[in-house]
């Protein structure tokens, strides 16, 4: 009996679909509550970036919207992913945080909805990206304004922690070298 529940699980095994999840296969909720999926985007150099609008690396956003003009024409997305994980620095609703983007910074980039990209309560996708092998680092994200450089066939090439600056010349050459 043990043989053949053995061969039938081998054999359920060798006919399932292995479990490569990609990038694009995440579905997900923007600021406005509307479903969509990074699938979208695919052919397009990605930035995520966790953000906050009660944190010291808040003006970022300014950086961000910058880069996002400069370079969205050759393909790059930004997507801004606000979070409250570090000391509770992004506490309002979906519609204060993009008031607040919006009025404060003119950010004009897709912003998701608030997740968690920490915790046991992280977000799918934060999970994904945080264990994915890249030329920087791997783990959990330490801060806010953490930034995911993903190529145009989605994978995960560079990961920047929170001080390096969006108009960085490390950041903005790592851009143009996958644009």
């Amino acid at each position: 009996m043990k043989i053949i529940v053995s061969l039938l699980l081998t054999l359920l095994i060798s006919v399932m679909p292995a479990n490569d999840n990609s990038l694009y296969d995440f579905k997900l909720t923007d600021i406005d509550g509307k479903e969509f999926s990074l699938a979208k985007y695919e052919g397009k150099v990605i930035m995520i970036v966790n953000v906050a609008s009660k944190c010291g690396y808040t003006p970022q956003y300014e950086g961000l919207q910058e880069i996002y003009e400069e370079y969205q024409d050759d393909g790059l997305v930004i997507i801004g992913f606000p979070a409250n994980n570090f000391k509770g620095q992004e506490p309002g609703s979906n519609e204060e945080i993009k008031q607040f983007c919006t009025l404060e910074y003119g950010v004009s980039f897709p912003m998701a909805s608030k997740v968690s990209v920490i915790g046991d309560d992280q977000a799918p996708l934060f999970s994904y990206l945080t264990s994915q092998p890249n030329e920087d680092f791997e783990g959990d994200i330490k801060w806010n304004f953490e930034k995911f450089l993903i190529d145009k066939e989605g994978n995960l090439v560079r990961r920047f922690r929170s001080g390096v600056k969006p108009n960085s010349k490390e950041l903005k050459s790592a851009i143009e070298g996958l644009l």
